[in-house]
């Protein structure tokens, strides 16, 4: 593993290196590494930009900023140094946005967002809300449903899937609906069908699952298209379901596994992670997905964010952060360890980049920034045996030479060399005497393209010739206290909105909360 930076390699926010400039005309300035660096954050309080540092203190990685009305806040980033700076060596650079931004030149990052022509990283999951109307009422919704009822029509969901499929020059190709709770929506199936009909060849709802735990309607959204549940799942106990959304909710969440099953579905886990609530659940959750594994995906912990004002004391009490997801899923299980065996989302760039010069296509980069979230991908056996990929593959070397790979191959006109090249280089970094049992080279290639393409995850083309993958994904958006507009412009779940334009996550729902004023306008007509 590379040496930890600290601050001789960092880049000064102003007059930083300039690599290249987006598809939208404007300067992408390299990630900083290192600490201490500054970065543009806002204020909790009035949303103005300002000026953040970030630090180490005592083994932790720090955010401390200053409002010239409203004074100085401090919040912790990562629990972890060595994490957060591990996430940063793996960053492979940057993508170069969208030739059609919604937005030119104007105001800064994030007020004239929507989305614009610094944005360097595409859409890998586009989110559409259908209706702000839910059969639950929780106190950790990030989007406050049902505080303003209202519904899209079908033809305005359709205008705003067919603006995600004209983003240029990488389409999107992965949606998820929304809300409040999309299955409210009156037109539910027409709109799933809709999306696969418009070529979205992945399909998921982010689903509380009450109205999938009936049988019929889990087997109706998959004849329509459906081909995930992105499932609430705070849990393994009903106390805990009772704390987070206000009512026992285990029995409904075993009948969708159950519906899911007979419907052909996949499902995510996606538990909303709160410090004291249910933190100590958080092994209990893979272990009860590894007894669905015919089911299960994988899972999406996702730590709480805050909205609204919260005393510093408070935060330190509830915040948790991916290092504390790393350390605590690792003493859970056992599978993992908290810093060798996790790496950023971004990770992928790399082949990704050379799929893109083999094939001569743009492929959407996924180059989102190394610390919005950290994953690991787990190799299980038919005894619920887990390995992490990084036991037995190099990875961060291989990533690293097919980077190298995709600049030669760019130029190559005979690109069967390329592939020959990136195959030898999968070999060299495969450590056959560490890898599961069963688990050969071949075995280990023919799982890789499953687990790429989606649509094998249910038609059983590569039965009995595959190994069971399963990951395990760190999403923490971010909340006014720990912003960081580096990381906005880098996000890569963008929302397709009602007004035409589309959003990364953490502007919309978090920070400036363009959703307000978008669903203000709404209830305005």
């Amino acid at each position: 593993m590379a040496p930890l930076r600290r601050s001789a390699s960092n880049i000064a926010f102003c007059g930083a290196e300039e690599l290249r400039a987006t598809l939208g005309g404007e300067k992408i300035l390299s990630v900083r590494t290192g600490l201490p660096k500054e970065t543009r954050s806002l204020c909790p309080d009035c949303l103005r930009t300002i000026s953040a540092e970030l630090f180490e203190e005592n083994g932790r990685v720090m955010m401390r900023k200053s409002c010239p009305v409203h004074g100085t806040f401090t919040d912790v980033i990562f629990s972890d140094v060595k994490v957060y700076l591990r996430m940063e060596q793996w960053y492979f650079g940057d993508g170069e946005g969208f030739a059609n931004p919604a937005v030119g030149m104007g105001k800064e990052c994030p007020d004239r967002c929507g989305i614009c022509g610094m944005h360097s990283t595409h859409t890998s999951l586009a989110n559409v809300d259908l209706t702000s109307r839910c059969n639950l009422s929780c106190a950790v919704c990030f989007a406050d449903a049902n505080r303003n009822p209202h519904e899209l029509s079908f033809e305005q969901v359709v205008e705003m899937l067919r603006r995600l499929r004209g983003q240029r020059p990488a389409p999107a190709f992965a949606v998820q609906f929304t809300g409040g709770e999309p299955t409210l929506h009156p037109r539910f199936f027409e709109i799933v069908a809709e999306a696969r009909r418009m070529g979205f060849s992945h399909i998921q709802a982010a689903t509380n699952g009450i109205r999938f735990a009936d049988p019929e309607f889990a087997r109706r959204a998959r004849d329509a298209g459906l081909q995930y549940l992105y499932l609430q799942m705070d849990g393994t106990t009903d106390d805990v379901f009772v704390k987070i959304r206000g009512k026992s909710l285990l029995d409904t969440k075993l009948r969708v596994i159950e519906s899911a099953r007979k419907a052909g579905l996949r499902i995510i886990f996606v538990p909303t992670i709160v410090k004291g609530v249910n933190d100590h659940q958080i092994g209990d959750l893979c272990r009860l997905a590894f007894e669905h594994l015919d089911v299960l995906s994988g899972i999406s912990y996702q730590p709480m964010t805050f909205t609204g004002r919260y005393p510093e004391s408070e935060r330190e009490r509830l915040r948790f952060t991916l290092s504390d997801l790393s350390r605590e899923f690792s003493c859970q299980t056992g599978f993992t360890r908290p810093l060798e065996d996790w790496f950023p989302l971004n990770s992928a760039v790399p082949l990704v980049r050379y799929a893109g010069a083999v094939t001569g296509s743009v492929p959407v980069n996924h180059t989102c920034h190394p610390h919005c979230g950290l994953m690991t991908l787990l190799f299980v056996d038919r005894n619920r045996k887990a390995v992490p990929i990084t036991r037995f593959l190099d990875l961060q070397g291989l990533l690293g030479e097919v980077d190298r790979l995709s600049v030669s191959a760019a130029k190559s006109r005979v690109k069967a060399f390329s592939k020959i090249r990136a195959l030898q280089a999968f070999h060299r970094f495969f450590r056959e005497e560490e890898a599961p049992e069963g688990l050969t080279f071949l075995r280990f290639l023919k799982t890789l393209d499953g687990f790429a393409d989606k649509k094998f995850s249910w038609d059983g083309k590569y039965g009995g010739y595959t190994y069971k993958t399963f990951y395990v994904l760190g999403m923490h958006f971010m909340d006014a206290y720990n912003y960081d507009l580096e990381r906005v412009s880098r996000c890569g779940v963008h929302y397709s909105a009602p007004d035409g334009r589309i959003y990364p996550f953490c502007t919309y729902s978090s920070g400036p909360v363009h959703r307000n004023r978008v669903e203000r306008a709404i209830g305005a007509r």
